[in-house]
């Protein structure tokens, strides 16, 4: 099943890619293109529905942020709380996501001003070591995002909910597992600010309904994120003319009252494609996560990771 997906993601990346070569770039009303998440500009003041860009670009390291990817992951349980079959020490583990966030309507000077939309966004895991590549877990998200800008400084709030399923197939692996029905919904604000090439991060969130009712309601996060110059993509840019490549950096930590504050680290590394005018990106790159299980039934489980993946943006 993770291959069959893995699969279709390479299929819509190539269709991507070849979109990017044929796509027209996207204007503002000075001719020039403009991706809002990614570059700055004071212009005339608008307002207009279904924005293909945002004025707050997505977490890059956030292991939570809605997005289409496809990881392998190299999974260690530091300290194993339960037996469970077909998963011991370490696991060989395939994730996807499958999510974005749609805007509704902005109003802008340039790119400073605000938007409302929706988001969504799909996340789950695959054990490759089992014969059949079995489901271990999906998380599912649906919110509402608010986002804005002023110059450098930028804020996302949104309310969103989550719910977590085990997978069939690992539950009759497992038939005395302990299934967990984990569901909430959250409030969280973040507050970023871009300077050149470098950008920092700091947020948090709080729990307004939660089951097991039991669990700790607040959480902290913070980040920051390096891109590199870009140039023009070595190899590929003869055959796809005006992609760029841009090498690029992030780190995210979280820590929740629920897990005793205890910092979840995860680092991200690599490469990123992109055109100008486009709003569309690819992107590889490696990874490496230590701290709790970021992933649903698993929350209270400490894991170290080390893979890589690949990762569009739209």
């Amino acid at each position: 099943m993770f291959w069959k997906t893995i699969v279709g993601v390479v299929g819509l990346t190539l269709l991507t890619i070849g979109g990017v070569r044929a796509e027209d770039a996207q204007t503002t009303k000075n001719g020039a293109g403009l991706d809002c998440r990614y570059e700055q500009s004071d212009g005339e003041t608008s307002g207009s529905a279904f924005p293909s860009d945002d004025v707050f670009r997505p977490l890059m390291a956030d292991p939570k942020q809605p997005q289409f990817f496809a990881t392998y992951q190299s999974v260690q349980r530091r300290e194993p709380t339960s037996t469970v079959k077909g998963i011991g020490k370490s696991v060989n583990v395939g994730s996807v996501g499958f999510g974005e966030n749609f805007g509704f309507y902005t109003k802008r000077q340039g790119c400073n001003g605000w938007q409302v939309g929706l988001l969504a966004g799909v996340f789950s895991q695959f054990n490759l070591d089992a014969p059949s590549s079995d489901l271990i877990n999906t998380d599912y998200i649906v919110g509402i995002p608010v986002t804005w800008r002023r110059g450098d400084w930028s804020t996302r709030v949104r309310l969103y909910h989550q719910s977590s399923h085990v997978g069939d197939e690992f539950l009759l692996e497992n038939p005395a597992f302990n299934r967990v029905n984990l569901s909430f919904e959250e409030v969280e604000a973040i507050l970023s600010y871009d300077h050149r090439w470098v950008r920092v991060y700091a947020g948090g969130g709080y729990l307004l309904h939660r089951e097991p009712a039991v669990l700790d309601r607040n959480h902290v996060q913070w980040g920051m994120e390096l891109r590199g110059p870009t140039i023009d993509a070595p190899f590929l840019e003869r055959g796809i003319p005006g992609l760029r490549l841009t090498p690029v950096l992030g780190a995210d930590f979280k820590t929740f009252e629920e897990l005793h504050w205890i910092i979840n680290s995860h680092v991200v590394g690599g490469f990123e494609w992109s055109r100008p005018g486009a709003t569309r990106r690819f992107r590889f790159l490696v990874n490496y996560y230590r701290g709790f299980y970021p992933y649903g039934q698993f929350f209270n489980e400490k894991v170290e990771s080390v893979g890589f993946g690949f990762y569009l943006a739209f």
